[in-house]
């Protein structure tokens, strides 16, 4: 499981231990996975979606980055109104 946090600057947006998290990155949409190899990666325009929680959580963003270490995604965003 990945402990996951995802905010804003604003508030906390989820916090929660899911299986899988779908990030749009700079280069293309990529999915973390348990033991993910450490990574800090700049978002771009798109989704963010995590799965194996009690329901999925999905958020629009305009922006932001993800990191990725030991099983935990820390996520910062600017939310989108309309993506």
């Amino acid at each position: 499981m990945l402990s996951t946090t995802i905010v804003s600057p604003e508030n906390t947006l989820f916090t929660g231990q899911v299986e899988k998290v779908f990030v749009p990155g700079a280069s293309g949409r990529f999915e973390i996975l348990t033991d993910h190899a450490p990574i800090v990666s700049i978002l771009t325009a798109g989704v963010v979606r995590c799965e194996g929680s009690d329901e999925p959580f999905e958020i629009a963003i305009r922006s932001g980055f993800v990191e990725v270490s030991r099983n935990e995604v820390s996520i910062c965003v600017e939310c989108a109104d309309n993506v």
